[in-house]
């Protein structure tokens, strides 16, 4: 618990420096970060979101953070779109199988991408949440790999329940969400 919240203390320093607004390196790329952690930690780690949005929510930091919660995202397309209601229904009469197989359908990255586009107005700072939660009907890399096309110049930091490599995600420490090499780890 001492590494984690030295790591989580080290995130405001991080997202205060030039290089992380404008992006990294000469090569220019793509200013993706994941700050993994262990899955029992969830709970302090939305508490920390929080500091973190209260911290920079004056307006002189230069930084106008806005989060998605890729969960309550799900849930608020599942409503406008109005499946939402039918949902336990489906579960009850066709079995989780069936309500798993048409909300990983309906569960489309261009769904979110939409929405996330829709709200940035002038944010300049992305944080993705919620990773864990709308898991297996939204993969993670899938998002990542389509944001790039949205988000190219704005820093996204996801907030991930599990292990990245560098190279691979693994949710909850368990399961392989497939290899993504395009993010840096936020911090150490």
């Amino acid at each position: 618990m001492a590494n984690l919240n030295k790591r989580l203390d080290d995130i405001i320093p991080k997202i205060k420096e030039d290089k992380f607004i404008k992006g990294r390196g000469l090569g220019n790329e793509i200013s993706f970060y994941v700050f993994d952690y262990e899955p029992e930690h969830e709970l302090v780690v939305r508490d920390y979101i929080k500091h973190i949005k209260k911290e920079f929510g004056y307006g002189e930091s230069g930084r106008k953070i806005i989060e998605f919660d890729l969960y309550k995202m799900l849930i608020e397309i599942t409503k406008e779109k109005r499946i939402f209601d039918r949902i336990s229904e489906m579960e009850e009469r066709q079995g989780k199988d069936a309500l798993f197989k048409a909300l990983a359908t309906f569960a489309k990255p261009e769904i979110f991408l939409a929405k996330i586009q829709e709200q940035m107005d002038d944010h300049n700072v992305v944080f993705l949440t919620g990773v864990g939660k709308v898991f297996p009907f939204v993969r993670s890399h899938t998002i990542l790999n389509n944001l790039q096309e949205v988000l190219d110049k704005t820093p996204v930091i996801m907030f991930y329940p599990g292990q990245y490599t560098g190279q691979s995600l693994e949710l909850f420490n368990k399961f392989k969400d497939d290899n993504y090499y395009r993010a840096f780890r936020l911090v150490d």
